[in-house]
């Protein structure tokens, strides 16, 4: 039997959903069993060597190199999951939505409390190798299709085993409403 092809990424978010999977503890060894990660963190392959059963996303959209890597995942992989509520809808990067990108530049790097030792000379940063920051933080699927969302912030490990071991035995999944349930 051949070995399902994996890939991930993090985009917009802080890498916590990926620490998730890493969580699996030692089901990590049967997920090994079962697939092979390729243009992932997890085995450092920077860009796709081949098309790909699962892509797995998590993070939003914040930025035009986001966008990129998105749509690359989605022309490479033939399933798209989005991974946790920045992938789902924006998650805490979205906070500043409701703010101008020119004020949130300017707090950061203008107005900000470290400016005077960080950035005296306030300089705005502008260089064409710098991707290009976006009106706002969009969720993964109003960029792309998206096939399935595991939820969470972030999802716990428990969930993105079964959900993992579902798909890629063709079981039926029922996500529990506990999942979705946040105190």
């Amino acid at each position: 039997m051949s070995k399902a092809v994996v890939a991930t990424a993090s985009l917009a978010g802080c890498f916590g959903c990926h620490m998730s999977v890493l969580d699996i503890d030692d089901r990590i060894l049967k997920l090994i069993e079962l697939v092979e990660f390729n243009k992932s963190p997890v085995d450092d392959i920077k860009e796709f060597t081949k098309m790909c059963d699962v892509g797995i996303i998590e993070g939003g959209c914040c930025n035009s190199e986001n966008i990129e890597n998105l749509k690359k995942f989605r022309k490479n992989c033939k399933i798209l999951i989005s991974l946790g509520e920045c992938a789902i809808m924006g998650g805490l990067p979205a906070l500043r939505n409701g703010i101008p990108v020119k004020e949130c530049l300017e707090e950061a790097y203008l107005k900000g409390p470290t400016v005077e030792t960080g950035n005296p000379e306030k300089i705005l940063p502008n260089d064409e190798e710098l991707p290009m920051i976006l009106n706002k933080v969009y969720p993964c699927h109003e960029i792309v299709k998206i096939d399935y969302f595991l939820p969470g912030c972030p999802p716990r490990a428990d969930l993105i085993w079964n959900a993992l071991e579902h798909l890629l035995t063709g079981k039926e999944l029922n996500i529990p409403y506990e999942a979705f349930k946040f105190d």
